[in-house]
């Protein structure tokens, strides 16, 4: 596993068996596609996440306590809540646990599931988020689609999305899913981190 998601990796035993931690469970959601972009740039996947309240991106989900209901139980019901739209997390999505280095409090332990899906079930999240999910407009300003190509020059695409500001361990979590699950080769992935670092330091974003 990659860099920051390597470190504090705990098993889903280790993790639920930890004393006074607080438990957060979020999921990606994602397809395969034929689209392309201006009819020549394939899209390849579609990757959900979601604009939180507070201007960050992140991934669907949010608190659980093990004490009340499963983690996968849990998630479950904060997916209906944020998407509007009924899913059923097993076990067999999770993905990894870990403390969440970038918590006031080490005491949080961020669990990851993912799910692949059809895109017809992804079109269907995607309208209901934006319809019926009850913390649409309040805890959840809106569902967003991954760009994992990159454009000429890396002035856009996946780089310009990494350069956004990520909740949490959320932006990792990211990154160690597009290559485990071969959305992405790991030489994308480092061109568009490569691309993503020097848009930071640019002012303005490297805007023109």
């Amino acid at each position: 596993m990659r860099g920051s998601m390597a470190s504090g990796q705990l098993s889903r035993e280790e993790a639920l068996a930890c004393v006074g931690c607080r438990h957060a469970c979020h999921i990606l959601l994602y397809a395969d596609t034929e689209a392309q972009l201006f009819e020549e740039i394939p899209i390849r996947h579609i990757v959900l996440m979601q604009m939180r309240f507070d201007g960050l991106l992140g991934f669907p989900g949010g608190l659980v306590d093990p004490s009340e209901e499963s983690l996968e139980e849990g998630l479950s019901r904060e997916l209906w809540e944020e998407l509007g739209f009924s899913l059923s997390v097993t076990l067999e999505d999770h993905v990894s646990s870990c403390h969440n280095p970038s918590s006031s409090s080490s005491h949080l332990i961020t669990h990851f599931y993912a799910r692949r899906m059809e895109e017809k079930e992804i079109r269907e999240v995607e309208k209901a988020a934006a319809s019926t999910a009850t913390d649409h407009g309040h805890e959840v300003m809106g569902m967003v689609r991954v760009p994992l190509y990159t454009l000429k020059g890396g002035e856009g695409g996946l780089p310009s999305f990494l350069s956004h500001s990520f909740i949490g361990n959320s932006r990792s979590q990211l990154e160690d899913a597009l290559v485990r699950f071969g959305l992405v080769t790991p030489e994308e992935l480092q061109t568009a981190l490569t691309h993503a670092e020097q848009r930071r330091k640019q002012p303005w974003g490297g805007a023109a």
